[in-house]
């Protein structure tokens, strides 16, 4: 069983995207918008930088830390709590 403690995008968030007058196209990207805003104020606590001032080398390197956590502690110890090798 997977931890869902930290969602990125919550139930009521998805259901205010859906009721807007936007195109599946637009809402997709309004909901990986609000999801990418929570997980880089994740990403910025992490690395005690300001959003504004995150890089793409350390953006990159904090997904390579929270995967080498998921590899070597399990799915639980990560912050994103998906399963690659059951995503295809």
């Amino acid at each position: 069983m997977l931890d869902q403690s930290l969602q990125f995008l919550t139930p009521e968030e998805s259901s205010e995207v859906d009721k807007a007058l936007l195109s599946s196209p637009e809402k997709f990207l309004a909901r990986l918008t609000i999801s990418t805003s929570k997980l880089l104020r994740v990403i910025a606590a992490d690395t005690n930088t300001p959003i504004d001032a995150l890089t793409a080398v350390q953006i990159i390197q904090w997904f390579e830390k929270d995967a080498k956590l998921k590899r070597e502690q399990g799915v639980n110890a990560s912050v994103l709590k998906w399963d690659a090798e059951n995503l295809g």
